[in-house]
């Protein structure tokens, strides 16, 4: 029935161009305004009637949306707008090849006549589809993915084309939900435009990073660009990472994602059909699209293609402190960092001889009470040292590792240190540039882990000491909406050579080639799980670093913002993440970072940091009743450590989230669709901060079934609904899901190696069973190199965490 229903549609969308041109603006009147994919998209231009005509599109004029907002499109296709039509389609062994043809120009340059269109079935719950150039290789993102080796036998989707013109239609074999439906606007494939247009089949929208917002996404009229820009997060920015990957929930409670595996810069425009239009300048159509059906397997499906975060170190989930702006040795705490001050003149691989001249001591005097250290590093190089008194940059231009102009030369810019050169780590021989580098630094100082910073990669200039070409690299004929209105703004230039191709197409790659360089290095330098901490990300980074939020505030918004901030990144792929807890910029109150020290004891990365020229705000500045709320939330997390292990082994293993959104447990309770102020550690402890000031009390949403009290053990029943906590200043609300199994530990402190007989013991919650159950990772190995190995535990029951 559904398949008749989808060629029905087929026909009526398939208009005789005669009968299009005859109607005129009566037929553009049939198109819904929500219905309208914008044809005229580019910024800074008034889009008049006669532009719009001469692209062949509907232009009708619509109110302007409040607050500068894009609205309705005044210019948007026409039903019948001339786009590709499928000349041929043939079976595979995987799945079926077409070719795809284009009649007539597209408005962009360099339009693509013949495309080839692959469709693989390589699981029952995942769908591959990729479209590229018939005639003439294109760019590629370089990432590891699996290659199927069968078909699917019994896919839970089914998958439809409309020939002409050409669209791909994919629904849910056990509901008949139409999950993508590409028909409604024209494919587009130029040699700098590719777009893609289809509706959704519901509202509930997630992932699409890295932005600042809540983690629903707002489909009115909303644009979400992903170019990575070192930049405060602020408003609908582009910001520091790119994810081109979704979430969407659908009627029911059923889930699926949509992956578009291309590295260059691009936009999602979303409107309330709802629809979603991927617009990217480079590379191919690459989508990986995942059936799950619930969100969890969602998210497993999606790292199955990205690959399971690592696995990091136990001391790594302790309580990290920081801030820039130390000015000499500071005090120690369970992981010390130092921010870029500790440098020599901010270069690389040096310390201060004079401010920092005890850093080698004071990382011996750590680890002697077994504590760690972690250091910061930035990818630009200082190029102007005199010759030979700067081993890391003369040896990397000797070698040729280093980002070069279209004439050859070193592309030089500018970061902290003054002019800098950017290693290009896409080159392997980068790679073990960068790994002598840190193994001569750690023969002084002897770090345990890496933050890198500064990987988009950022630089004060635009482009380069002497700007950037005027090529189609660095203008191209159209430029997503890119905070600054061109590609090398705070960056290098798009035009840049690299080894593996331009950073046109590389930049959005930079952190992770330089996590991956960085994880390595730290591998054969310590031979124990890394532990890195990146900015700048791409799908798959979780394999080789965490990820903290950037330079956030010191403001009750940002505490906020930190939610979704953390939960769209366990969409991402990569668990170990957080916020800098208390803010980064700007002076905090007592009551703020009370507050912030009890939510960021959740987050699964725990660091306290901030700017230099503010107050301090670790938590021996405050007030004894302060530091006693902090000291206490602390333990908290510290007693949950071997919970907070397990499940991020679990990720490791198979893809789970460690903090997840409350609907990805109640996928079905409408409710919990659109809520981000609350999240869950794994499957059972709901955690419901304060996130406003002067109050003592919280309203958070319960879940249907029966809660218990962390700290009483009193039990609630709800049957789903909001519910008023106390909550005075010294009080984190955490509850725990009936059935639940949380291994602990009475230790204070998260170095010790974990041992289940001296330091683990289990909560168990379900009232049909009194039994214990052993830990759920190895109590021997917690810095271990193959995580993978570790012995199972003896049984695991239904209901943990």
């Amino acid at each position: 029935m559904e398949r008749r229903k989808l060629c029905l549609l087929f026909k009526v969308l398939r208009l005789p161009p005669a009968l299009s041109r005859s109607v005129g603006v009566s037929f553009c009147l049939l198109v819904p305004e929500s219905h309208r994919f914008d044809c005229y998209p580019e910024r800074r231009v008034v889009v008049t009637q006669q532009l719009c005509e001469s692209r062949g599109c509907c232009f009708i004029e619509s109110p302007p949306p409040a607050g500068g907002k894009r609205g309705v499109p005044w210019c948007f296709y026409p039903p019948d707008f001339p786009s590709y039509s499928l000349e041929s389609l043939n079976q595979t062994a995987l799945g079926m090849v077409g070719l795809l043809v284009r009649r007539e120009k597209a408005y962009y340059p360099r339009d693509i006549e013949m495309l080839r269109l692959d469709v693989e079935f390589e699981t029952d719950t995942r769908l591959h589809i990729k479209i590229t150039d018939a005639a003439n290789p294109r760019y590629e993102v370089p990432l590891e993915v699996p290659r199927a080796m069968k078909k699917a036998e019994n896919p839970i989707y089914s998958l439809n084309f409309s020939w002409d013109p050409f669209g791909v239609v994919l629904w849910r074999r056990a509901t008949g939900t139409v999950l993508l439906n590409t028909t409604v606007a024209p494919l587009i494939f130029a040699d700098q435009f590719l777009q893609i247009s289809t509706l959704l089949p519901s509202k509930f929208l997630y992932g699409l990073g890295e932005h600042l917002g809540p983690l629903l996404h707002s489909m009115d009229w909303s644009t979400l660009t992903l170019w990575a820009r070192d930049v405060s997060p602020t408003g609908s920015f582009n910001l520091y990472g790119a994810h081109p990957f979704y979430l969407l929930m659908e009627e029911g409670g059923d889930a699926h994602g949509v992956f578009l595996l291309n590295s260059n810069a691009m936009e999602v425009a979303l409107q309330p059909a709802p629809g979603l239009t991927w617009r990217t300048i480079g590379g191919v159509l690459d989508f990986y699209i995942f059936l799950g059906p619930d969100p969890n397997m969602v998210i497993q499906q999606y790292q199955q293609v990205i690959g399971f975060p690592a696995m990091p170190p136990f001391w790594a989930l302790g309580f990290h402190l920081c801030r820039w702006g130390y000015g000499s040795t500071p005090q120690t705490y369970d992981a010390q960092w130092n921010d870029i001050d500790y440098m020599d003149g901010y270069r690389d691989f040096t310390f201060d001889s004079q401010k920092f001249a005890s850093l080698p001591s004071l990382v011996e005097d750590l680890h002697k009470h077994g504590q760690h250290y972690v250091m910061i590093l930035d990818p630009g190089i200082s190029s102007t040292n005199p010759n030979g008194s700067y081993w890391p940059f003369d040896e990397g231009l000797r070698r040729g590792l280093f980002l070069n102009t279209t004439q050859g030369q070193t592309l030089i810019g500018q970061v902290w240190p003054g002019f800098t050169a950017f290693a290009d780590f896409s080159n392997p021989d980068t790679h073990q540039w960068w790994l002598e580098n840190l193994q001569r630094f750690h023969a002084h100082v002897p770090f345990d882990g890496l933050w890198i910073d500064m990987n988009e990669p950022s630089n004060f200039m635009d482009g380069s000491e002497e700007g950037c070409p005027s090529g189609e690299l660095d203008s191209p004929p159209y430029t997503p909406a890119v905070l600054g209105d061109s590609l090398s703004a705070k960056t290098v230039c798009a035009s840049a050579k690299q080894k593996a191709s331009v950073h046109y197409n590389l930049h959005n790659l930079y952190g992770l080639m330089e996590a991956k360089a960085t994880a390595s290095a730290l591998v054969q330098i310590r031979r124990k799980r890394p532990f890195v901490i990146s900015r700048s990300t791409f799908p798959s980074q979780g394999r080789y670093s965490g990820h903290w939020l950037g330079d956030n505030r010191s403001q009750w918004k940002d505490m906020y913002y930190s939610i979704p901030g953390l939960l769209s990144f366990s969409l991402f792929g990569i668990p170990l993440v957080g916020a800098d807890i208390c803010g980064f910029s700007g002076s905090t109150s007592e009551e703020l970072c009370t507050r912030w020290m009890q939510l960021g004891a959740f987050y699964p990365f725990a660091r306290n940091h901030n700017t230099q020229n503010e107050k301090a705000q670790d938590p021996t500045v405050f007030s004894p009743a302060a530091r006693t709320a902090m000291k206490d939330v602390l333990l908290t997390r510290y007693s949950l450590l071997p919970f907070l292990y397990t499940l991020f082994h679990r990720a490791h293993l198979q893809g789970d989230t460690v903090a997840r959104p409350l609907f990805f447990e109640f996928p079905q309770d409408v409710t919990t669709l659109g809520l981000d102020k609350q999240f869950l550690w794994g499957r059972s402890l709901l955690v419901t901060p304060v996130l406003d000031p002067g109050v003592d009390s919280v309203t958070g949403y319960v879940p249907r079934g029966t809660w218990y009290d962390f700290y009483t053990g009193s039990s609630m029943n709800s049957s789903g609904e909001m519910v008023k906590m106390s909550a005075p200043l010294d009080h984190l609300n955490l509850h725990i899901r009936e059935g639940a199994i949380l291994p602990t530990q009475v230790s204070t402190h998260p170095s010790p190696p974990l041992g289940c007989p001296q330091h683990v013991c289990v909560c168990v919650l379900h009232l049909s069973s009194q039994t214990p159950i052993p830990c759920a990772h190895s109590p021997t190995a917690p810095m271990s190199l193959n995580p993978r190995n570790q012995r199972p535990p003896a049984r695991q029951p239904e209901g943990t965490p």
